[in-house]
Order: C-alpha cells, then structure tokens, then sequence
C-alpha cells in the first residue's frame, strides 16, 4: 500500500482543488469559471455577506478577482447551473441533476429533508400543493409575493409557512430557483419550466450508481481523502458512503493509501496530480470545500479552525468570520475580515499567525486584492491579533 507524507497529501489535495493551475493572465471569462467548478463540482450557497457571499468567494480564491455577474450568466440565463442541496444548498452543473434525484424521490416521500419543510407539508399537505398550483399558473415567484398576510415572526431566519413550503417543493425537486432578486431572494418556478429539456430528459440512473458517481466526484476534487470526508462533499450517509467507497475501490477509482498522521484509511483518487510544489497566496472562506471538512483541514495542515459566527462575542477566539490564508502549500495566518460598504474600506478585525515566516507582505497584497475586487478603496488593519502589527507595517 503506497504511503503519503503530510506534504504529498497536502499538495494532492491542492492541485485537486485547482490551487495549482495558473492563474489567468488576463481578463476572468466564463471559461475560468467553468473551470474552477469542474475542479470543486459546486459552489456552497450562503447568505451571509459580512465580507464576501460564500459562493463567490472560492471562485476569488483560485482565479483572482472576477466579475461576479458571469455566476448569474451561467445560472440563469445559459442554465449551465442549477441550485439545490448538494453540500449545502450549493451551485451545481446541470449535468449533476439526475445523480440527485434519489435525493428528491426521498424528500417527496418524506424520507429526507430537515424540520420545517418536512413538517409544513405533512400538517399542511394542500396548502403546499396550492403554492405549487400558484406557481404553475402565475409564474416564477418569490415568497414574499405569494404572501397573503403580513409575514409574523417565524423562526429563527424569519421562515414562515409560505418559505417553508416552497422550500419543501424546491428539495424534492418540483420547483428551483430561476433568479435571485437583488436581495438575494430567490425566485421559484417549476423546475421544467427553468431546466433545459435535454437535462430533464436524461434516464435516471439508480440510487447506488449516482451515489456512485457523486463520490467518484467527490474523490476527484478531493484527490486524497477518508471515507468521511468523500461521503461529506455531497452529504451521503454513512452506509451509502462506505459502500460507494468500497465499489469504487474494486473498479479501480480509488487506490487504498496510508497519510502520515491519519488513523482513518485514505484514499487516493486515479489520475490525482501531485506537483512538485504549490505556489499560490489565496484566501479561503470557511465555505470553501478546500478546508469545509474541518476535521479534514486539521488532518492535512494541524489547524483547528471553527466558524464563530454562532458563538456569543465574548466567547470567540479569533473573530465573528475568519478566514484562513493559505501561502505556498501551508495556512500561516487567518483574519477576521468586514467589508465596511459605507465607509469603502476593507476591515481585518483581528489577523493571527498560523506558522512561522514573514507572511504579512503576502498577506497584505492579498487583501488589497481583495479589497479592489469588492470595490472597496482600502484596508484597514485593527490592532487586535499577534500579527497585526506586522501586517499594519505591511501595508
């Protein structure tokens, strides 16, 4: 059985990802973004904007900055992308569609989902069914405008049952998202109303194939992982993980390996590249699927990072939405980021140290990047942090 050392993985894991693929040297096209999500396979949707939306920032990460409007190019208006539960609710090509639906036949039979949606439709079956005849006969809508009365409270997001209806429609795949308002709202409409026919028209393979195929993607953007980690990439469950594992082990997708430092079996993807050396400065957001398995991301480079956004303020270590720095194959500092929209500038709140080295000069041109890539005129570094004071002098 081969053996990897900790920097034979973490450049397989690098190069998997697209961090050792040049960058551009000119203008970012949809072709670089066609393929930096062919390396990751989706891009993780999230609302919170304190710096930059979780789907745009691992895009910034491996092509530098780009103009954010060719995401809605290729989603709704070329159709190339699609919008449902892949990690998260995520960014997919279309091409992934049929190796989702088993997700969908089992939302529809109440056998997956989360919470609200679920209980909505099994309290509330005919009004669900009504916010679906609405759609089909008024076209693509928001909930907000299939309100009939002010929203009340709701949960914790702000839900009610119209979101949580339309949310339950949108996981077992009779509606999508057919554009996003400036708000950020989506819009539904019935799926074969917004997805190409020839999409909808392709067979729909059987549950284990497509899990199958899901990990064999997993695995080609992972490039060397456990178990865990490629059943996680499109949130399989254990039994079904394990066992698309151990087809894709007899047919020669993936080769048994040992990592140093690993307890659990590794595994490594056929055809993963590993290059003599990564030379890359990018900043990864916590929804990056390089570092979203933390247990992953301590495995590969001994950083324990945590998102704390969800943590009370006097109980975060490092800051509300850090992100960590990666500078030539290791992660040497994370900073808690704020894009200041009003005063045009952007804010490290705190700026840490992860390993030794003078990485604040690296650090420092990646924010200025950053920052002009957000349309902001400046960077401005708070004293809080062990490296705050080097990166100050830095810029």
């Amino acid at each position: 059985m081969e053996h990897l050392s900790k920097s034979q993985a973490r450049r397989i894991a690098l190069a998997a990802q697209g961090f050792g693929d040049p960058l551009p040297k000119g203008s970012v096209d949809a072709r670089h973004l066609r393929r930096t999500i062919a390396r990751t396979q989706l891009l993780q949707i999230d609302s919170v904007n304190v710096f930059a939306r979780a789907h745009l920032m691992p895009v910034f990460s491996r092509v530098g900055p780009w103009p954010t409007a060719l995401l809605d190019d290729l989603a709704f208006s070329r159709r190339e992308l699609f919008e449902y539960w892949g990690h998260e609710a995520s960014f997919l090509p279309v091409a992934l569609h049929p190796l989702l639906r088993w997700r969908m036949q089992r939302a529809e039979n109440l056998e997956e989902g989360w919470g609200g949606p679920l209980r909505v439709f099994k309290e509330r079956p005919d009004f669900v069914n009504s916010l679906l005849r609405r759609l089909e006969d008024e076209g693509p809508s928001g909930a907000g405008a299939l309100r009939e009365a002010p929203r009340g409270k709701g949960s914790w997001w702000g839900w009610d049952d119209v979101k949580r209806g339309l949310e339950y429609l949108f996981w077992s795949g009779r509606v999508t998202t057919t554009r996003r308002t400036n708000g950020f709202e989506r819009v539904y409409d019935l799926t074969e109303r917004v997805l190409p026919a020839e999409v909808l028209a392709i067979p729909t393979p059987a549950r284990e194939d497509a899990q199958r195929e899901l990990v064999r993607l997993a695995a080609r953007s992972h490039g060397v992982a456990t178990t865990k980690d490629l059943r996680d990439y499109f949130r399989l469950k254990p039994a079904e993980g394990e066992a698309a594992v151990r087809a894709l082990v007899e047919e020669g997708a993936l080769h048994p390996v040992t990592v140093a430092g690993w307890k659990s079996q590794a595994y490594l993807s056929a055809g993963a590249v590993m290059p003599r050396w990564v030379k890359r400065s990018a900043l990864l957001s916590p929804f990056d699927p390089l570092v979203w398995e933390r247990s992953r991301t301590e495995r590969l480079w001994d950083v324990d990072y945590r998102i704390e956004i969800y943590v009370p303020a006097h109980k975060r270590v490092y800051g509300y939405y850090c992100l960590l720095f990666l500078h030539e194959e290791a992660i040497r500092a994370r900073v808690d980021l704020k894009a200041d929209r009003r005063a045009g500038v952007l804010r490290v709140l705190a700026s840490w140290r992860e390993a030794e080295g003078d990485v604040a000069p690296a650090l420092a041109a990646e924010l200025d990047k950053a920052a002009a890539w957000l349309g902001l005129s400046a960077v401005v570094v708070e004293d809080r942090g062990d490296l705050a004071r080097e990166l100050q002098a830095a810029l």
